[in-house]
């Protein structure tokens, strides 16, 4: 068997025939494994879903308990077999339950890893991301640009805070996605020692419980509710557009910052109208995205969305076959980082 007939393109994304099951289907399937909770790979209406029980979770919270006809939940390292091939999920390190898939036929032969969406910066809030060998692997590349370089997480929490003490009178609201990108940032004012009560736009506080109910201790949170300039000198989390939004008005004189991995490009700070830009990503950076695909031994790899282009030129340049697959579909849900623009970002980057 060779590393290609493990994974085929089907209109609905990436299909494993041996197994007859779709891997973050764009449309609703009879058999979907569904690497993690955001949207754009976490659709409801299919008819049976494999995931973590995290990612099972969130898809309940987010879609209801008939998100899907039929659920199974597979813990992280755990094999299952499915039809014809061996199925394993590993740590991705994007978000609750992120899993990598692990694809192979049992005893000897070729093995496929798709990627899912995936990060090697620490997180408290998830699973580290575990190195997975194979012969092809199926890799993301939001940000697959030599430009995208992204800090240590700890250097732009101290941003935050330091603005938080230059400017002890005004609020500061912080755009952060409803999944991961939240809770992270409220984990890492933690460990940075910031003790007080975090306050969160009501479309925060389900899945920030939901962490919690897995274990993930996020300290004192209170929902904004009614409260505006009484929360001076306080960190408010929202969703990044209700940063201008008219709902950001009540708290009077604020400072915005917004916790996004395209906050390394100085247009989109300046779009944007941030204040205190916080480059603080869930995705992979350039070195990242190439010491995985080089570690990983693979030497046949499929690069899913972002700039694939230019991550697949690097590949080929250092002798690995490599293919763009220019999925539709991902990225463009509004709640993950945006899409990318590789002309425009990288030019505008210097």
């Amino acid at each position: 068997m060779e590393p290609q007939s493990l994974l085929t393109l089907t209109p609905h994304g990436l299909y494993a025939p041996a197994a007859d099951i779709h891997i973050d289907p764009l449309r609703p399937v009879a058999r979907a494994l569904v690497t993690h909770g955001h949207a754009d790979h976490a659709r409801a209406g299919h008819g049976a879903v494999l995931a973590t029980a995290e990612t099972l979770a969130i898809m309940a919270a987010r879609y209801g308990p008939s998100f899907a006809t039929r659920t199974q939940s597979l813990p992280l390292g755990e094999v299952l077999r499915v039809g014809e091939l061996d199925v394993s999920l590993h740590p991705a390190g994007h978000v609750l339950g992120s899993a990598q898939v692990r694809l192979a036929p049992s005893g000897s032969g070729p093995r496929a890893v798709v990627s899912g969406d995936y990060k090697r910066q620490q997180d408290p809030t998830c699973a580290a991301f575990e190195l997975v060998p194979c012969d092809m692997f199926v890799t993301e590349a939001t940000f697959g640009l030599p430009v995208f370089r992204h800090p240590p997480t700890e250097t732009e929490i101290r941003k935050l805070l330091t603005s938080l003490a230059s400017f002890p009178e005004r609020t500061h609201l912080v755009g952060a996605y409803a999944l991961g990108k939240a809770q992270r940032v409220v984990a890492h004012l933690r460990e940075a020692g910031y003790d007080k009560p975090i306050y969160l736009h009501g479309a925060l506080t389900r899945l920030c419980a939901l962490y919690e109910d897995f274990g993930v201790d996020l300290g004192p949170l209170e929902a904004v509710g009614r409260r505006g300039k009484e929360l001076a000198g306080e960190i408010v989390l929202c969703p990044p557009g209700q940063l201008a939004d008219r709902w950001s008005r009540r708290f009077g004189d604020v400072v915005t910052a917004l916790a996004s991995g395209w906050m390394r490009i100085r247009a989109r700070v300046r779009q944007r109208g941030v204040n205190v830009p916080l480059t603080i990503s869930d995705h992979a950076d350039w070195d990242d995205l190439r010491a995985t695909i080089r570690e990983t031994g693979a030497t046949d790899i499929w690069v899913t969305h972002g700039a694939e282009d230019a991550l697949v030129h690097w590949c080929t340049q250092n002798g690995l076959q490599a293919r763009p697959l220019h999925l539709l579909g991902y990225g463009d849900t509004g709640e993950v980082e945006d899409p990318i623009d590789t002309a425009n970002d990288a030019s505008s980057a210097a």
